[in-house]
């Protein structure tokens, strides 16, 4: 009897096949996370802000980030060359986003991507672990200058975020970084709200008597500044921002 080829239709469904079993094979087991744990500073796979001195006074949707380790210890890029470790930069969490592992690519080799990326992921930098892509960004931001306005500590949660190729993207930036924290945080508690509020609207307040409705304007067009100079330099003059 002659050998027949299967048909295409046939090759592609085992190759699907083939390719789910797989890729079921290299799903990882996560470890349990401890409980959130305010109190003790420990906050296992979360993206953490609190208020700035002065900038937050002033335009109170601006503040410092970090991201967490599995542990709960916070890493936030500080300063030059420096990432600190468990130890908060600028107060206490006033808010936090505790993030999906499950979201996340942990390719075990460069054919076993659960994202859509594969070679531009491994090309950037892969990992196997939640905390193995943070300790690759610091190792990275250890030899970074720190600008507030080019590369801060957004740069470096959006650097880990697309370490991991966190919710299957690789296009986090200081400005979608930001806008999770702002959107979908959640206050640690009532002092929070007070803590991130108040100097604001001490502020606010303070310049309407002091100075009048100019002070307003003039309070407005900063925050319009600043939002507008992180839009320009993320998505129209791509290589002015650091991610």
């Amino acid at each position: 009897m002659p050998f027949r080829r299967p048909p295409k239709m046939e090759l592609a469904v085992a190759y699907d096949a083939e390719h789910a079993s797989s890729t079921q094979r290299i799903q990882h087991e996560f470890w349990p996370l401890d409980e959130i744990d305010p109190k003790n500073a420990k906050f296992p796979c979360c993206l953490v802000w609190t208020p700035l001195p002065v900038v937050s006074w002033l335009a109170p949707f601006i503040g410092h980030v970090g991201i967490c380790r599995e542990d709960g210890a916070i890493l936030d890029f500080a300063g030059s060359n420096f990432v600190n470790v468990d130890d908060f930069s600028f107060g206490a969490v006033a808010r936090y986003l505790q993030l999906d592992r499950e979201q996340c690519c942990f390719p075990p080799t460069v054919a076993g991507h659960t994202c859509k990326f594969g070679y531009r992921h491994t090309e950037y930098g892969t990992s196997l672990t939640w905390d193995d892509a943070l300790r690759s960004s610091m190792r990275y931001f250890e030899n970074k200058f720190y600008n507030l306005f080019t590369c801060n500590c957004h740069s470096f949660v959006a650097n880990c975020f697309n370490r991991l190729c966190y919710g299957g993207s690789m296009s986090w930036n200081m400005v979608n970084v930001a806008a999770l924290i702002l959107f979908k945080g959640r206050w640690v508690d009532s002092m929070s709200i007070l803590r991130s509020f108040l100097p604001f609207v001490v502020v606010l307040c303070l310049g309407i008597v002091m100075v009048g409705w100019p002070f307003l304007i003039g309070l407005f067009s900063f925050s319009l500044l600043l939002l507008g100079w992180f839009l320009i330099g993320t998505y129209c003059a791509k290589n002015l921002i650091e991610c």
